[in-house]
């Protein structure tokens, strides 16, 4: 049975890319720094195969337990999806050091200490994938965002070094930059006062804000086994990047 890793799997994205590979198959290994019994009853109650660790995927320490863990139970990981993160709003004049580097260490050292780790495993096995998490805001700068902008744009950055390093090894590693998505961490930064929906709508092309499984089906087709995709970072966010238009313009061709 081929397994798949995905860390931050209790909510939002990260559950519905587990959900996607237990449904595929998979043997899906979870982990967040929140407790995940719900998660494995609810994978496990139509037929999926699912085991689970708990901890913070930015402490080297846990890092390295859990790529032991996986190496005692399974004989290879065939997936790493890189999906934990945390958001942060607040101008930067204001962001103090702490945040930021609360931000970096999640978003940006957490993946790298997992490809390190996973990827050497995979690297001696002449395979692997890996899908890292990034954001649009990974692409492009989002005004009061910017320690989780730059967290994002380290990550594409880290995807593209890897893909190059280790592409003629038989590890790929991508990434998907989704928009802004219909999750817990959306309804916390709207809670701040942030935006709105219609800020969000009004800007996306196909007028809508982007589902769960809309980003996990974009992490399946990444990993499948048999692509030649290396080192791309794949936007899924409805057209807001490839859009240029102001909004009363795209308003007006709906």
């Amino acid at each position: 049975m081929r397994v798949a890793l995905i860390t931050g799997a209790a909510q939002g994205v990260g559950f519905a890319t587990a959900k996607m590979f237990a449904g595929m198959g998979y043997h899906v290994v979870l982990t967040d720094v929140q407790p995940l019994d719900t998660q494995i009853a609810k994978l496990s109650a139509p037929g999926g195969s699912v085991s689970a660790l708990s901890g913070d995927i930015s402490s080297e320490a846990f890092v390295t337990e859990l790529a032991e863990k996986v190496a005692c139970d399974h004989t290879a990981l065939d997936v790493l999806v890189n999906n934990a993160g945390i958001s942060m709003i607040c101008p930067a004049e204001d962001t103090s050091l702490d945040q930021w580097q609360r931000v970096i260490n999640i978003n940006l050292t957490g993946p790298f200490l997992l490809c390190r780790e996973f990827g050497k495993k995979m690297l001696a096995r002449g395979q692997g994938n890996i899908v890292n998490v990034a954001s649009i805001a990974g692409l492009h700068g989002v005004i009061d965002r910017s320690a989780y902008n730059a967290s994002k744009h380290g990550l594409i950055g880290l995807t593209r070094t890897l893909a190059a390093e280790w592409g003629n090894r038989g590890v790929r590693v991508n990434a998907v930059c989704p928009g802004w998505i219909k999750t817990e961490m959306d309804e916390a930064d709207q809670g701040s006062g942030a935006y709105s929906d219609a800020d969000i709508i009004n800007r996306v092309p196909m007028g809508r804000f982007a589902k769960p499984e809309d980003v996990a089906r974009a992490i399946a087709f990444l990993a499948r086994e048999d692509s030649f995709i290396n080192g791309v970072s794949l936007p899924v966010d409805g057209g807001w990047v490839a859009d240029a238009s102001w909004d009363a313009l795209r308003l007006k061709k709906r």
